[in-house]
């Protein structure tokens, strides 16, 4: 006798350990582990400046640390399953678009207002213009769930990879 599965309650560890998160495997998995990555090195850039040359570069090393929050929330969001946490990455990758584009942009049109670069100055020059790939990879991944969750009948946030 199978057993029964609650597909509007959120997945417990046993379940994430074996695909009821969307992120447990393949594409998932490695987009949630870049945003793991990019958020030990933006934490990690972010307390090195900040602690040790905070007034040559104050706004360029505040948006670093900005960075690292928003990277931290973005990681814990795609890991997560549920209807709460699929919001939060939503907005936490919009929001990195956002930071990106406009820091980016400002960057390169007031170069002097950025004595030192940003994680996501010069849209993220820095660091292989990855800054500026993931979140349109991640808003791209979190749509793609949902839409494969609605055709298999099941709330967006409970989708596991296919």
């Amino acid at each position: 006798m199978e057993a029964q599965v609650d597909e509007t309650r959120p997945a417990g560890p046993a379940e994430r350990g074996r695909g009821g998160s969307r992120t447990a495997g393949g594409p998932g998995r490695i987009l949630v582990t870049v945003y793991a990555i990019f958020a030990v090195a933006a934490c990690s850039r972010s307390a090195v400046q900040i602690s040790t040359e905070f007034d040559h570069a104050r706004l360029a090393y505040l948006l670093s640390a900005f960075a690292a929050v928003v990277y931290v929330v973005a990681t814990v969001a795609l890991a997560r399953p549920g209807a709460s946490w699929h919001r939060v990455a939503v907005a936490a990758c919009a929001t990195e678009l956002a930071g990106v584009l406009a820091v980016g942009t400002a960057s390169v049109v007031d170069s002097a207002a950025f004595p030192d670069q940003a994680v996501w100055s010069n849209y993220g020059s820095g660091y292989l213009f990855i800054p500026v790939i993931l979140p349109v990879l991640g808003l791209t991944w979190l749509r793609g769930s949902a839409s494969r969750a609605r055709a298999a009948g099941r709330p967006a946030q409970e989708s596991a990879n296919p």
